[in-house]
């Protein structure tokens, strides 16, 4: 039996993933690979690296800093996150990433990108974080608010553009019990973007302005996906209890530390039925 993980993004409320990923930590719940989409792959890499803790700590030390992310950034280097900092000084230096622990990792670790020329997703594996942290730059790159990421002559965004919860994709690859971490409570349901904002930035590249277009529906689309595969028990889902206030680039810690315990705490209710899933 196989074991699949996907890891759905939504940049600060993945604070949410991180309490859930901990508490896997804390329980010795491993899985055999990992789908993740945007902040999905980059707390979920912590997972891997079996650094409890990391994603809260990090984040709640720098969010106000100016160099990691918000309007500063955006202005100074054309990125909400910022590249030098974000990437490249913080893990390598400031709150250190431990890449060989990573890489000793029998888990496979994935992340969703969306190709700018075809707006469709790709998946690369992961098998450094510093040998390919450009990769996780691609996967996070928000659209509108950040520069295309270039790879292998390539230009890449956001992998919540095109696929926001690759289940479709962690069953191709042929897992047999898959668990899905949402950051979104099960009534949530996303609304569509502005054309003319969609056709601004992105005219020149048209798959990708349709893929936007049409990305309220795709998603909403997959959550309904996922909560049919649910209620039939083919999958097992975590997502919030209730709705708490987040901002996407949320500079309040104590909002931060709100979400990562609403992780804890309702993968903590689930650890029983979860465990019995999986044994099934």
């Amino acid at each position: 039996m196989s074991i699949g993980l996907v890891l759905e993004g939504g940049a600060m409320r993945g604070l949410y993933t991180a309490g859930v990923i901990d508490v896997f930590l804390e329980n010795n719940i491993e899985v055999d690979g990992v789908i993740g989409v945007s902040a999905g792959v980059l707390f979920g890499v912590n997972y891997l690296s079996k650094q409890k803790g990391r994603v809260l700590r990090y984040n709640k030390k720098f969010v106000k800093d100016k160099r990691y992310m918000g309007m500063w950034s955006l202005i100074t280097t054309g990125n909400i996150i910022s590249k030098d900092f974000s990437f490249y000084e913080m893990p390598y230096k400031l709150d250190v990433f431990d890449d060989e622990e990573y890489k000793k990792s029998k888990t496979k670790m994935y992340a969703t990108v969306t190709n700018v020329e075809t707006g469709k997703p790709e998946y690369m594996k992961l098998d450094s974080v510093f040998e390919q942290m450009e990769i996780l730059r691609a996967t996070s790159a928000m659209p509108f608010v950040s520069k295309f990421v270039e790879l292998d002559g390539n230009k890449y965004l956001d992998g919540g553009i095109s696929d926001s919860i690759p289940v479709d994709k962690c069953k191709e690859m042929g897992y047999d019990k898959i668990i899905v971490v949402l950051t979104r409570p099960i009534e949530y349901r996303k609304k569509k973007e502005s054309k003319a904002l969609i056709d601004m930035f992105y005219k020149k590249h048209p798959n990708l302005a349709e893929t936007l277009k049409n990305r309220h529906m795709n998603y909403n689309s997959s959550v309904e996906k996922v909560i049919d595969l649910e209620n039939k028990k083919e999958i097992f889902v975590i997502r919030p209890s209730k709705t708490l206030k987040i901002k996407r680039i949320e500079k309040d810690t104590d909002k931060l530390q709100a979400m990562y315990d609403l992780g804890v705490e309702d993968c903590k209710n689930k650890l029983e039925e979860l465990m019995m899933y999986l044994k099934k």
